[in-house]
């Protein structure tokens, strides 16, 4: 397994074990959740038992189906005290096409209503987010490059130091049109409580 990623499996199992846990709380049938989500029965289905290892964009479909923080799906059981977090270590997922990686910086046993994540979009690459569950907001500072961040339809140019502050719970598109790796630190806050 490559430095810092999450074993496949390791990851397959956890999801599995949170999503069925989050899905039989909330009375939802596989084939409820699949309408919720837009995620196949048997995608679900698979997912459940460990068979198949999400993308993030189907992480976050069936995270705003259940209505959890996204980390829900990732969460170990928790962990008191202070916990440090080595970068070799840290749980990464990346976009199907892997231009788009997100590196948790706050601990896998956690389940917050604020999350804080590392992004990476590679040059010339576009990474469409679905929105979050509603009232989800994302705090956005730029470390390196230049990105066009589009929300809703209303586009905002973010060089290195702006921040922005947006809804969530609407569309919205990260743009990297530069020619080196744009990263970014979000702040991603829900409404309401964990579960």
């Amino acid at each position: 397994m490559p430095p810092g990623d999450v074993g496949r499996d390791e990851l397959s199992d956890k999801v599995g074990v949170n999503l069925r846990r989050l899905r039989t709380g909330r009375g939802l049938s596989l084939d409820g959740l699949a309408r919720a989500s837009g995620v196949s029965r048997s995608m679900l289905g698979q997912v459940e038992l460990g068979q198949s290892a999400p993308t993030i964009k189907t992480l976050w479909r069936i995270a705003g189906a259940l209505g959890v923080p996204f980390a829900s799906l990732l969460a170990d059981a928790a962990v008191r005290g202070p916990r440090k977090m080595p970068a070799a270590e840290a749980r990464r997922l990346t976009s199907q096409d892997g231009t788009f990686t997100s590196r948790a910086l706050f601990p896998a046993g956690a389940e917050p209503r604020v999350e804080f994540y590392e992004l990476r979009l590679d040059p010339h690459a576009i990474e469409h987010a679905e929105p979050h569950a509603p009232g989800t907001q994302e705090n956005l500072v730029v470390a390196q490059g230049t990105i066009e961040l589009t929300v809703a339809g209303q586009a905002h140019r973010l060089g290195v130091g702006d921040a922005i502050l947006f809804p969530a719970d609407a569309d919205h598109v990260y743009a990297n049109a530069g020619a080196r790796v744009a990263v970014m630190y979000l702040v991603m806050t829900y409404a309401g409580e964990a579960p």
